[in-house]
């Protein structure tokens, strides 16, 4: 053929291309280019299924989904690659995900079509769950897919718009959060205990506006009690147009510094609410204090909208309803241009108010019984005061479990461990310091975490047990004669010489005679080992009380199990003698103890102990009442309860009670009924020790309200110790008034 007909061959092929071109019907989305001569002489690019398009995009979306960067970056075109690299990538979408508080996120595909031959688009809606601001969903998005023959398949053709469309042009997001008002506490009759009343100056700058970086460091480090690395990455990772918060000033503070930072840092100043306690050392080990996150804490402190600059409750019930306290804040999701100014509003929630605690504490009350402590310790300094490290006490009311006064000496000021202590940073420091070397420990809640061994006071348990086993009939009598001997070498005294006579059960407990329970661990040993320690555990020892809201210890209750497995030994009667006492191993909480005697006067209810009464935001209804919450009954047979309260009330009026001496001139507590136990308790930690002193009671004795536990450590009898700190709480709840 020749050349000349092949050019006309060509020629007439081109029109007729031309012609079916002008009859078809016009593209879905922009007309192809025409063949032309040179793309004759090559075979054309491959046309990719659009399946592959939405396999690819939807793989791209279920890896965001995922938190899978480097798979999301897989799928991704060549040529964006090489615009982008994997951790600038990867720090977009990470950076994303800080700003939403993203926890989760599900997309909705709705269209897939083809714009050219080689791209293709998804469009789809996408819907966020944050912690911040919850649920929101951006519709109308468009994903777009290239042929990448690299791939051999589709790819996404990124761009930061791919996260949001206008950051395709440089704009960022940004959050801005409105962080609640940390709420009060009250005690039952609302004083405050703890509110936000304190006031801070909080430091802030831009940073293209700051003259000299170096410079404003060195002032500004010192002067918010920081870090300089901590400032240096505040300073690296802020833009310069951002308004960077740099930290706190206590008020003295910024007095000292603020000329200093305005000049060196063109500092800006705004003053915001702290944590006050306007009585500190009142219920201390209750209340708790706050603090700055732990390093541990801030990946949930920041995915609830928090900052590294929030306070946490670090202790008490600031702690246990922290969450309550601080509310949840709430804020907006802004995309923003490099000028700051706000391109769109993606999202935005209202913040969930705090609620404020109202404690079951009755503040006054509580002041009193520290009071009484205290006063106690200085009438005494050259007596128990030299030998005790301290003592605790507990008044709960016996038919609902709401804890009335809770007090552990010695006492501390809780401001001192504020963020922004009221007696300014360097008291606080030293008194920090001087508690942390008091060998007395006075951070420690003797009430609820202290264990000791509860000496007599815990013949109550023996009693019931003997009894409501049936090992002893109610009117089981015993001689006592001051010496108890079984098999020759086991010879014990009484505490008083000579004895008590011949004693009923309900007369042991009042003259609290140590031969009668030393038999009556004997013969619960021969009923069967070990049944006196499910005794205790059933009257609420060796196991939580189920409070919420502070630590407490369980305490322990030997029993023949453990024995073998600690000891390799077998339990002997001689166990169960030392426990009948309660000595040997046994130990237990002042809480534990006087919720066993409010027991005792309510028929056998082990109530839960209560510290918060409720929680309310102030002036509305209450999301939290509390109600009574019985979580045990003892199960002892009536007539066993009521042959231990006529001992008990016979321990403070009968001549023979062991304190009725301490009792005799208050007629008003005569008239009201105090029916208790004294407990002399031997410290087993070292040979010279001296006792640790108990009193534990209830009142009114025909309609009981309160029990109380007193322990004193290290302080002698109980009778001498215990028990006239008992009494004096008690004038102080019925009557309003110590000694």
């Amino acid at each position: 053929m020749s050349l000349a007909l092949l050019i006309r061959r060509m020629r007439l092929c081109l029109i007729i291309v031309i012609l079916l071109a002008a009859c078809a019907p016009a593209p879905r989305q922009s007309a192809e280019p025409l063949p032309t001569l040179a793309s004759l002489n090559v075979n054309p690019a491959p046309i990719y299924a659009l399946e592959g398009a939405e396999r690819a995009a939807r793989s791209f979306l279920e890896a965001w989904r995922m938190g899978d960067y480097a798979a999301m970056y897989d799928l991704v075109a060549f040529t964006s690659r090489e615009a982008t690299p994997y951790d600038t990538f990867r720090s977009f979408y990470e950076g994303a995900a800080a700003e939403m508080t993203l926890q989760d996120l599900r997309y909705t595909g709705q269209t897939l079509y083809r714009e050219r031959d080689d791209v293709a688009v998804f469009a789809y809606d996408l819907t966020f769950e944050t912690s911040l601001l919850g649920q929101f969903t951006d519709a109308g998005r468009l994903l777009r897919l290239v042929a990448d023959p690299r791939a051999g398949d589709w790819r996404v053709a990124w761009s930061p718009g791919d996260i949001f469309p206008e950051m395709a042009g440089g704009a960022r997001l940004r959050r801005e959060v409105s962080p609640p008002n940390r709420a009060n506490i009250y005690d039952r009759d609302g004083a405050v205990l703890a509110d936000q009343n304190g006031r801070v100056v909080t430091v802030s700058a831009v940073k293209r506006e700051i003259p000299s970086w170096e410079v404003c460091l060195r002032r500004l480090a010192p002067a918010v009690n920081r870090p300089a690395a901590d400032l240096e990455r505040i300073y690296a990772e802020s833009a310069a147009d951002w308004v960077m918060a740099l930290g706190t000033l206590e008020p003295a503070a910024y007095e000292q510094f603020a000329s200093q930072l305005e000049q060196a840092c063109a500092a800006r100043f705004s003053s915001r609410p702290a944590r006050r306690y306007p009585n500190g050392t009142i219920a201390p080990h209750i209340v708790g204090y706050v603090g700055y996150p732990d390093e541990a804490d801030l990946p949930a402190v920041l995915a609830a909208g928090f900052n590294q600059d929030s306070i946490l409750g670090r202790s008490g019930v600031e702690r246990a309803w922290d969450d309550t306290l601080r509310g949840r804040p709430g804020g907006r999701l802004l995309i923003v241009q490099p000028g700051s100014e706000a391109l769109r509003e993606v999202a935005r929630q209202p913040s969930r108010p705090a609620e404020s605690v109202w404690l079951t504490i009755d503040s006054d009350l509580q002041a009193q019984v520290q009071k009484i402590i205290a006063e106690a310790y200085a009438q005494n300094a050259a007596g128990y005061a030299r030998t005790s490290n301290g003592a605790a006490a507990v008044l709960l009311d016996v038919n609902t479990g709401e804890i009335l006064a809770m007090v552990s000496y010695p006492t501390f000021d809780v401001n001192a461990f504020a963020p922004f202590p009221s007696m300014g940073r360097a008291a606080a420091d030293r008194i920090v310091a001087e508690l942390q070397a008091d060998p007395r420990r006075p951070q420690l809640n003797r009430a609820t975490q202290g264990v000791y061994p509860l000496g007599s006071a815990m013949k109550t348990v023996s009693a019931l047990a003997v009894a409501d086993s049936g090992v002893y009939a109610l009117d089981q009598k015993y001689t006592c004669t001051g010496i108890w001997k079984r098999e020759e070498r086991f010879t014990r005294f009484d505490w008083l010489p000579g004895g008590h006579g011949t004693l009923t059960l309900a007369g042991a407990l009042t003259q609290s005679c140590n031969p009668y329970f030393y038999e009556v661990g004997y013969q619960m040993n021969q009923r069967q080992p070990g049944l006196l320690s499910e005794y205790m555990r059933r009257a609420g020892f060796g196991v939580p009380t189920g409070l919420r809201d502070i630590p407490e210890s369980p305490g322990f209750i030997p029993d023949p199990e453990w024995k073998r497995r600690a000891t390799g030994l077998e339990w002997t009667f001689s166990d169960e003698v030392n426990i009948a006492i309660g000595q040997g191993e046994v130990l237990v909480t002042p809480l534990q103890v006087a919720r066993w005697y409010a027991a005792i006067a309510n028929g056998g209810t082990l109530y839960r102990p209560q510290l918060v009464k409720q929680v309310a935001i102030l002036g509305e209804a209450p999301s939290y009442v509390a109600t009574p919450d019985p979580i045990a009954q003892v199960g002892a047979r009536p007539e066993v309860l009521a042959t231990l309260r006529e001992g008990l009330c016979a321990v403070t009026t009968a001549r023979a009670g062991t304190a009725e001496y301490q009792f005799r001139r208050y007629t008003e507590l005569q008239k009201l009924g105090v029916c208790g136990k004294t407990g002399t308790a031997q410290d087993g930690s070292r040979a010279d020790a001296v006792s640790h002193a108990w009193f534990a009671a209830y009142a009114p004795r025909d309609n009981p309200q309160v029990a109380v536990a007193v322990v004193v450590e290290n302080a002698g009898e109980g009778s001498g110790v215990a028990a006239p700190i008992a009494r004096d709480i008690l004038l102080a709840y019925f009557f309003g008034a110590g000694d």
